[in-house]
């Protein structure tokens, strides 16, 4: 083989390393919500609206799960999901891949469920997932770039009408995870932020941080320490933590009280969920 072809070989390899990277994932060229119901999956592009939404809490409680789902890779996610979200008015699902399995879950459990389509793989979208037992108010998706894996990160802002006629605001959030610096996870986090400073009541901010290093922390930390979010503290604390030693998993809320969080294990993810109890303030 002569110099010429060896040159050529790289630029080959590459051709057909990003053919084969198309040919998997798919990239929407905007951001975009669906709704799935028993109705089936709608495509509702940025935002989902609904002027006639009922209230999400229960007897003034919410139970909420969060929980990285890992694809649902997992032979026993069915049965783990269904026995944490029993009881629950709120299911906050990273890294959900919306298989024809996850959507008839959803339907015969009778969620609603907003789902950012981050991106799709072998046909099947996949981004954070919300579920409630009926539709928030007003649910939007964002996402953020990885730069390295070129594949976007998703988060979902939605509000849910409460009994006390307030609105709950939610953040879903897979944060930016493999980067040089904390530039794209500041950017993501504050465009968050920037939401979450025009809304007057209850807040809950939840998911997948990918919190794994200090300056990640104090970033998160500083982000939402400007809309007054406090993070709860765990009864039982068994979130998935990375080599640091720090967690990846974090809930922070405003203007509820805390009635009680923890993290059990379970063997249906690479990361242990976490359930939340919490009471609208008097």
């Amino acid at each position: 083989m002569n110099k010429k072809h060896l040159v050529l070989i790289p630029f080959a390899l590459a051709a057909v390393t990003v053919a084969g990277y198309q040919s998997v994932f798919t990239l929407p060229k905007q951001d975009q919500l669906s709704s799935i119901s028993a109705s089936g999956v709608e495509l509702s592009l940025k935002c989902y609206k609904n002027s006639q939404a009922k209230r999400l809490d229960h007897q003034k409680h919410i139970n909420v799960l969060v929980w990285n789902i890992y694809k649902q890779n997992r032979e026993n996610w069915e049965e783990e999901l269904t026995k944490l979200s029993k009881g629950t008015q709120l299911v906050l699902l990273q890294e959900a891949s919306m298989t024809p399995y996850l959507q008839a879950w959803i339907q015969q459990q009778k969620w609603f469920g907003n789902q950012v389509d981050a991106f799709a793989a072998f046909d099947a979208t996949a981004g954070v997932l919300n579920l409630s037992l009926d539709t928030p108010s007003v649910a939007c998706a964002y996402t953020e770039l990885e730069p390295w894996l070129r594949l976007p990160k998703s988060a979902l802002y939605a509000t849910y009408p409460l009994s006390d006629g307030s609105q709950l605001a939610v953040v879903n959030i897979h944060a930016v995870n493999f980067t040089y610096g904390t530039e794209e996870y500041h950017r993501q986090l504050n465009t968050l932020v920037e939401e979450l400073l025009k809304h007057q009541g209850p807040v809950v901010v939840a998911g997948d941080f990918n919190s794994w290093s200090e300056a990640r922390l104090n970033v998160m930390t500083q982000a939402l320490q400007r809309v007054g979010l406090q993070a709860v503290s765990y009864d039982m604390d068994n979130r998935t933590q990375f080599i640091t030693g720090l967690p990846l998993d974090h809930v922070f809320y405003r203007g509820l009280e805390l009635i009680k969080a923890e993290a059990p294990i379970s063997s249906a993810s690479d990361h242990n969920p976490i359930v939340v109890s919490f009471a609208l303030k008097r």
